[in-house]
């Protein structure tokens, strides 16, 4: 996520944010290549098998701070995956750690 996605830190009123907030759910789907990314991904999990626990499989989602980018994406593929019939269980690593300065 780091270098191709636009990075809701740099406005102001949204640096304060994570990415449960509507705003920045929406910046980030705002996105060009989100959707691609997300359907590129949930065809990934569709060539690893079917959805049973024989099939278990971790997907990573990382951006510079981990609050915004990373976890609203995260959230949107894991409705996907879910509506798909996978079953997911989500971990937010940096949602409650402070702004990252930079």
């Amino acid at each position: 996520m780091r270098h191709h996605f636009r990075d809701p830190h740099w406005n102001k009123a949204l640096r304060g944010l994570t990415a449960r907030d509507r705003r920045v759910i929406k910046a980030v789907r705002r996105t060009p290549s989100i959707r691609p990314l997300l359907t590129a991904t949930v065809a990934q999990a569709y060539a690893a098998g079917p959805s049973t626990d024989q099939h278990t499989f971790h997907i990573a989602v990382g951006c510079a701070g981990g609050r915004r980018r990373a976890g609203v994406t995260a959230r949107l593929l894991a409705r996907r995956l879910r509506r798909c019939g996978h079953q997911v269980t989500l971990h937010h690593h940096d949602l409650h750690r402070p702004v990252v300065t930079r």
